[in-house]
Parts: structure tokens; sequence; C-alpha cells
């Protein structure tokens, strides 16, 4: 539930971060206003939405890090191998130990892997 709650949260938050910082002007685009490019700065006052928009790119990326921390904080974790494949040779191993004097003491061998030619092909 708390996962499933800040993953959302975290996917929202990158949305609004990508959008807030496209929508940013570049730094040489500030001299543009001074001849007379004045479009969209007079919904936001005199200076601009800078100021706005760069306090909303603070508090997203802060957002966005605690997000990213939580969602690694409750994430749950196993020691279980992570591929069907890696599972299967564990079961194979078990069933049958490449050495017998190994399953009669509980451990399993490393198996040995053999050289392969530059084809491919053992």
């Amino acid at each position: 539930m708390l996962t499933g709650f800040l993953i959302a949260l975290h996917i929202l938050v990158c949305i609004i971060l990508i959008l807030v910082i496209l929508i940013q002007t570049g730094r040489g685009a500030g001299l543009a206003g001074v001849f007379g490019s004045t479009g969209g700065e007079t919904v936001f006052g005199g200076r601009g939405a800078a100021p706005f928009l760069i306090k909303a790119t603070i508090v997203l990326a802060i957002l966005f890090m605690l997000s990213s921390i939580g969602i690694n904080l409750i994430s749950p974790r196993s020691r279980a191998p992570r591929s069907v494949i890696q599972q299967q040779a564990i079961e194979r191993l078990r069933e049958r130990p490449l050495v017998p004097e190994a399953a009669e003491e509980g451990t399993l061998p490393i198996p040995v892997v053999p050289e392969t030619s530059q084809t491919g092909k053992p």
C-alpha cells in the first residue's frame, strides 16, 4: 500500500519536474526582454516566472530525492535469485550435485564452466 503510494507520488513528481524545467527560459533569453520581447512574463509580474519556477524546481527536486530514498528503503529485498534460469540451476544442483560427497555434507560445489571457442560452442 505504502510502496504503491510512493511510486505514484514519485511518477507524479517526475512528470511535474520535467514540465517545470522545460517551461523555464534559458539564461540568454533574459536579454530578449530588454529589447521588447515581453510575451508571457506579464502573468507572473515584472520579473517574470523565474523566481516561482526556480523555487518550484528546488521543491520538486527535493521531493524527487526523498521519494527515491523512500522507495529504496521500503522496497522488499530478498537474497533469492531473481531470474528463472538462476532458480532452475539451483534446483538442479540441489537435486543432483556435481560431486557426490558434497550432497552428504550439505554444501554445493561451484560448477566448472567449459571454455568456449570463438564460435561460441564448447
